[in-house]
């Protein structure tokens, strides 16, 4: 039987991005979700749930951009959730 070690690697907490976003409902229907922040960040969907879906995704292609040309991200917007409490607001879509 193999011997457990005392000793066990501590799991490296993984931050947060903290991003101020603004949902607007389109004329047409749908809604467009930008960050007043985050020029490059821009996303839609047909409803609440697939706009807010569709922001994460949104967001690491932002990210990507910032890389590919060498700009620097926001730093004020990484947040540590184990070292800090992180204020935020979180908007569910009523059913």
């Amino acid at each position: 039987m193999a011997k457990k070690t005392a000793s066990r690697k501590k799991k490296k907490a993984e931050g947060v991005l903290k991003v101020p976003l603004l949902l607007a409902p389109q004329p047409e229907g749908g809604f467009t979700v930008t960050s007043p922040v985050i020029p490059e960040l821009l996303t839609e969907g047909d409803t609440l749930q697939e706009a807010l879906k569709n922001v994460e995704d949104a967001l690491r292609a932002a990210l990507e951009i910032y890389e590919d040309l060498g700009k620097t991200f926001p730093s004020n917007l990484f947040q540590n959730p184990v070292s800090n409490p992180i204020w935020f607001e979180f908007l569910v879509a009523a059913r």
